[in-house]
Order: C-alpha cells, then sequence, then structure tokens
C-alpha cells in the first residue's frame, strides 16, 4: 500500500533508503557510479552531505522506470521523493 510521504523531519531518511534501494541492484549501483561519477569512496563519504544526496536523488528521478521502481519498493509515491528531492536541495 502506498502512503503519502509526509513534509518532515524524515527527508534524509527517504533519501539514505533510496541510495539502499541503488545500491541494492550491482548493475544499477555501477550505473549510478558511471553517470554521478562518484566512487564508492565519495559515495561512503557523502551520505550526510546533501549535494551527494540530491545527486542520487537526481539519478532516480531522471530515469522514469528507475523512479517507478524506488517509489513501489519504498511504499511512496514517485511525486514523494520528487518533493523530497526539492526540500534537500534548498
Amino acid at each position: 500500500m502506498r502512503h503519502p510521504y509526509p513534509n518532515s523531519d524524515a527527508d534524509e531518511s527517504m533519501a539514505l533508503l533510496l541510495i539502499g534501494w541503488i545500491v541494492a541492484d550491482l548493475a544499477r549501483a555501477e550505473r549510478m557510479l558511471a553517470l554521478t561519477g562518484l566512487t564508492p569512496d565519495d559515495l561512503r563519504a557523502g551520505l550526510g552531505n546533501r549535494v551527494t544526496l540530491c545527486a542520487l536523488m537526481d539519478f532516480v528521478i531522471n530515469h522514469e522506470p528507475d523512479l517507478i521502481a524506488c517509489a513501489e519498493a519504498l511504499e511512496v509515491r514517485p511525486a514523494d521523493i520528487i518533493a523530497v528531492r526539492g526540500r534537500i536541495g534548498r
């Protein structure tokens, strides 16, 4: 069941869950590293950094099949992921 994602302090938690979703699939993780230019060390070091979180959210948002699959996996709406990205990027 999908439920609205609240506008709250949980935004960073959603971003971290999104990152977990990315790296759970080796092919997707490799594509993310190739497209973002991040290294595994950059990823580990940047987990609390808003710029890194935004880059990883953009990776998912900019590829609609990933956005839909990630939203389904996290049980949220694609629009919720986009909204969280906007709030984190402020």
